[in-house]
Formats: C-alpha cells, sequence, structure tokens
C-alpha cells in the first residue's frame, strides 16, 4: 500500500498533515466508519482525497451543491487526479462512459448529489463498480437540528447498504455542534469512538463586530475601499437589500455583482465564474451564495446583517482564508434583524419543535453581539469546546474603560420583575423608559413603580437589555414571541450582591495585520501576474493553479532550483511539471535584477 505521507507530498505539494488529517485518514484505510469535525480551510477534502488515490477502488463523494463539485474536480485536476461528476446537468449520453471510466479504474473520485444515489436504478448501475468508500461532504445537512437540513440525506445510509460492496463511510462537516455531531452519527452508523474533532478555532481568521452603524453601505463601501483588490463576499439577508447595495457600490466605482436564489442557474453561473475568475471583486448575496465556494484567497466576509444562527455564521464567514493567510469576518449588528428572521421562520412549514430549536439559536446571536468576551471563543464555546481569546477580534482589540451601570441595570432588572416575566424586550424597554404608547396604557404599566425611572433612549435600553442577557442577568424563553426573565443572578444584582460593568460605548477601532508586510512585494505582485496569464491559458481561476499562501512563499523563499521549487507548499509532482520552470523563470529573471 502506498503511504499516504508520500501521496500528500508528490500529488498535493504538502510536508505535513493538518491536525486531524492523518488520523482521519488512518481510520479510513483500516475500513473503519468515520466523523470528521474540522473548520472551513482545514483541508477535509484531502481526508478522502488521499485515501482515494491509495484504495484500490473508487471513492463515492456525495456532495450537495453542483457548483462545488466542478470547483474540486476542476481543482483535481491540477494535481493530476481523474474525478467526474454525475448530477442534473449531466448529459444523460456521459452517464454511461462515466461509470465506464470508473469500472475501468480510470476515475478515482467520483462525485454525487444525495439526490442521484436515492435512484433505484443508479444503485443498480453502482452495483457494477469496486467501490471502496463514500464521503459525505457537508454531512450536517443530514440533521434536522442543523441549518441546513437537505431531505435527500436522510437516505444516503439506505442507499449504501443498498450496495454490494458494503464501503465504509466518511462524514465531513465544518459546523456541528455535540447534538448535530450525535445525529449525523445515529444516520450514518458511525460509533462515537471514531469522531475526529479538531479545534473550531481559525487562527488566521479576525472576527469584527460593529454594534449598530449609522450608516450601512457607507461603513460597506469605506470597508472595501480600504482593501482594494482582495476578493470579499457581502452577505445580506433579503434580495431586495442585495440588489440595493450592490447598485450603490457600482454607483461608488466598486466592481460588486449580486448573487441570491431568484436569479436563473445561466445567471448565477456567469456570477460565480466571474468572483471566481476575479473578474469581480465583491460578491453581494443572500445565503444561497457560499456553501458550494471553494475559492481559497477569499480575504474578508462581511455580514450586512447579522445571521439566524451561529452555525450558519460560522460557516459563511469561514470562507474567508481557506488559503491560510490573514482575512476578517465582519457582522454588523442591528437589534431589527431578529425580526426578520423571526419572521423567516414563522413563515416556515416546519414543526413547532423545529422552530423551538431556530428561535433559540437566534437568541446566540444577539448574545454574540453583545458579549465582551473573545469573540472567536464565543464561537468555540458555542460548539462545545474552548480556546484562549485570539488577541485579535474587535473585542480583544477593545481598549475602551468599564463602566458601572448597576443603577442602570437594577431599573432594568425590577421593571422586568414587576412586569412578572410576562412580556418581551420591546414592551421592557417601553416601560422602563415611561413610553406613552397605547400598549403601555392597555398594560397598566404608569402604575409600576418602576415605569419610568430609565431616562434613556429605547435604543440604548434595548441594547443595555440584551448585555443582561448576555452575562445571564435576564434570559429569554425560546418562544415565537420570547419573553424576559430574571435569573438567579439577575436578583443577586437587585439585593446588591452584584454589581454589573460594561465598556463605555465609544469607537472600537480594530486592524489587520497583513501578510504581506513581510513579503517581497514586487515579485509577489510579478508572481501574481504569471499566475494569472497560466490561469487563463488554462481556463482555471488563478487560486487553483497556486494559492496566494504559495506565492507568498515563493517571494519569501524564492527557491532557483526544481528541487527547492518543490519544497514551496502546495506544489506537487503535476504542477512542478506544468508550470515549475516558467515561475522559477519568473523569479531568477527578479534576481538578476
Amino acid at each position: 500500500m502506498t503511504n499516504p505521507q508520500t501521496v500528500l507530498k508528490e500529488t498535493f505539494g504538502y510536508t505535513n498533515f493538518r491536525p486531524g488529517q492523518e488520523e482521519v485518514i488512518k481510520k479510513v484505510l483500516n475500513g473503519e466508519n468515520v466523523l470528521a469535525v474540522m473548520p472551513t480551510g482545514a483541508g477535509k477534502s484531502i481526508c478522502y482525497q488521499v485515501p482515494a488515490l491509495i484504495n484500490e477502488g473508487v471513492t463515492l463523494v456525495i456532495s450537495p451543491l453542483i457548483s462545488l463539485m466542478k470547483d474540486q474536480i476542476d481543482s483535481l485536476h491540477q494535481n493530476g487526479i481523474e474525478a467526474a461528476a454525475l448530477n442534473s446537468t449531466t448529459p444523460q449520453k456521459e452517464v454511461n462512459p462515466i461509470l465506464r471510466q470508473a469500472y475501468e479504474g480510470k476515475i478515482k473520485l467520483l462525485y454525487l448529489t444525495p439526490e442521484r444515489l436515492a435512484m433505484d436504478y443508479f444503485r443498480y448501475q453502482l452495483n457494477f463498480l469496486d467501490i471502496s468508500l463514500v464521503a459525505v461532504d457537508e454531512a450536517h445537512c443530514i440533521s434536522q437540528w442543523g441549518h441546513d437540513f437537505r431531505p435527500a440525506y436522510r437516505q444516503i445510509l439506505e442507499g449504501i447498504n443498498s450496495l454490494r460492496q458494503r464501503p465504509n463511510i466518511l462524514a465531513l462537516t465544518a459546523t456541528a455542534t455535540p447534538n448535530v455531531q450525535a445525529d449525523i452519527a445515529k444516520q450514518l452508523d458511525i460509533p462515537q469512538q471514531n469522531f475526529v474533532i479538531t479545534s473550531f478555532a481559525r487562527p488566521n481568521l479576525s472576527f469584527q463586530l460593529v454594534n449598530s452603524p449609522k450608516n450601512t453601505d457607507m461603513y460597506i463601501y469605506n470597508y472595501i475601499n480600504a482593501h482594494q483588490e482582495e476578493p470579499g463576499i457581502i452577505y445580506t439577508n433579503t434580495r431586495k437589500k442585495v440588489e440595493a447595495l450592490t447598485d450603490f457600490l457600482c454607483k461608488k466605482g466598486i466592481k460588486a455583482v449580486s448573487y441570491h436564489g431568484g436569479m436563473n442557474n445561466k445567471e448565477r453561473s456567469r456570477v460565480q465564474d466571474d468572483f471566481q475568475f476575479d473578474r469581480t471583486q465583491v460578491i453581494v448575496a443572500t445565503n444561497a451564495f457560499g456553501m458550494g465556494i471553494d475559492k481559497s484567497n477569499v480575504r474578508f466576509v462581511v455580514h450586512a446583517n447579522s445571521s439566524s444562527n451561529i452555525e450558519s455564521y460560522y460557516q459563511e464567514a469561514g470562507r474567508a482564508g481557506r488559503d491560510g493567510s490573514a482575512c476578517e469576518a465582519v457582522m454588523l449588528y442591528h437589534p431589527g434583524d431578529s425580526a426578520t428572521y423571526r419572521w423567516f421562520i414563522d413563515q416556515s412549514e416546519a414543526e413547532d419543535e423545529y422552530k423551538k430549536t431556530q428561535y433559540s439559536k437566534l437568541a446566540v446571536i444577539t448574545q454574540y453581539a453583545n458579549t465582551e468576551d473573545c469573540l472567536q471563543q464565543f464561537i468555540v464555546r458555542y460548539f462545545g469546546q474552548d480556546c484562549p481569546p485570539c488577541g485579535k477580534c474587535s473585542n480583544c482589540l477593545d481598549q475602551r474603560k468599564l463602566e458601572d451601570v448597576t443603577t442602570q441595570a437594577k431599573k432594568v432588572i425590577a421593571m422586568v420583575y414587576e412586569l412578572d416575566g410576562r412580556f418581551g424586550k420591546s414592551v421592557v424597554a417601553q416601560a422602563v423608559t415611561g413610553s406613552k404608547s397605547q400598549r403601555m396604557k392597555e398594560i397598566g404599566a404608569q402604575m409600576l413603580e418602576h415605569y419610568g425611572s430609565l431616562k434613556l433612549p429605547q435604543t440604548e435600553v434595548n441594547s443595555l437589555i440584551n448585555y443582561l442577557i448576555t452575562k445571564d442577568l435576564l434570559e429569554t424563553t425560546n418562544d415565537q414571541y420570547p419573553l424576559v426573565r430574571v435569573t438567579n443572578s439577575g436578583w443577586d444584582v437587585l439585593d446588591g450582591k452584584l454589581q454589573v460593568f460594561r465598556r463605555s460605548q465609544g469607537k472600537i477601532v480594530a486592524h489587520r495585520e497583513f501578510d504581506q508586510q513581510s513579503v517581497e512585494g514586487a515579485l509577489f505582485g510579478i508572481l501574481k501576474e504569471k499566475r494569472l496569464e497560466l490561469a487563463k491559458k488554462q481556463g482555471v481561476p488563478a487560486f487553483m493553479i497556486f494559492s496566494d499562501k504559495s506565492l507568498y512563499e515563493m517571494a519569501q523563499v524564492k527557491p532557483k532550483t526544481p528541487a527547492e521549487f518543490l519544497e514551496i507548499s502546495g506544489v506537487g509532482q503535476t504542477k512542478m511539471q506544468n508550470y515549475g520552470q516558467e515561475m522559477l523563470t519568473v523569479i531568477n529573471e527578479y534576481l538578476q535584477k
């Protein structure tokens, strides 16, 4: 049997496995069912691509999106690996020739949608192949408690069990809480001792939070303007907002395009290609865009509105910096965002228990937007792990002083008590600020002791309520219309046993340190131009030729011989053979100047 380390170096150009990869590969090659939970950009695909090249038979890869299949196959071809896809876009006349190639051992990886595997006749055809492994990508789609539930994923095990070979299963995901992990394992028959869960922390990703910016569009324009020529994704929560923001940015001279579910397949494919080939700098999108994106050099992801849950946010933010270089994820939080997401949940036809779970997840986003803890730490803890403070998120870099807000907190908590936990945040804020609204008259709020006791704008009080919830001094119910109640710690505040401190409401300043500062900028620029030239000849995105990280290393190390060039991370034998001499020529010419 070929050594996995040899395959990693000679085919993919990497000297060492990343955390968790080697353990997963060892179990897979031993014929075991495995669950691999690794963050986006941690190299999940290597976990099945290396075994695919070692095993005798073919590896089936179940993937939810056609665009993701295309990108991964193009990337495999660049490394000299034969792979193909069978999905709804595959012409019927091409299906049998592809299966024939797989039968003959000419194709090592065959990508399928879960819907294709559910077809009885296709299962019959698969029985003619020697299938050694089934890799289930984006495995969280199998769980009703996940954020991207897809019913066809529930039929995957049935499809695998219908095959005569009974291959082992590798499930992979970047976003799975302990509950979702357990559900995946149950659905795919994976024993708990075969869970390989690496750290959810993304060391190269700096999380930033901006609370209630006065002008969201201008903030985003200024941000992009400060990151010129860097590819980025802007997420917003409705198609209307996507179109409006795209129009605004284009009028300001930014190369931006829209992407949402209302566009036809041809339009969406064109937009994806423009982004992949760097013909546009920024994509403004709903969450319809992204799961199928394998673009490694995205440098920033901005959420113009907060997300509906931490899983979605972490996955979308994780589209930045897949190449391992420094990047940013920025959330612009507006208190009104929750109402939009709550409406989406209300309108769904899901069961009440599922809706209740989504309301609970939405409440965690509000906590994220109001925490003073490290943002990376908050996310990692949500997924059941822990990590030290990252030192570079907006909270870690926050220099604002702590202020004693115990007096204000007492008045809010007392009002919640007087309202007997029967109302939501909006009613609490109106009552404690002395609103004269009809609702206050209906509930007799003016008769309560703390009615009008807090002389602050309602928006500030809403923010304070959210902060008190984050600090576990108040809590909300997980209902369609969540009610606010006092916790035991909240009673300690009322009894004078506990003080409440909060950062002063000033401006947070955070900066990303660019990897480029330590790189010979001139040579990096020349190498980037040569990469683009090679990519155009091949008809593939530039990052598939070499990642930005590989170019940074070339500019730093300045390899002069083929042997030295092969030591660059991400350079395997095929890339050396196809592009090595041209890149070496560029480097040597630069050194002779």
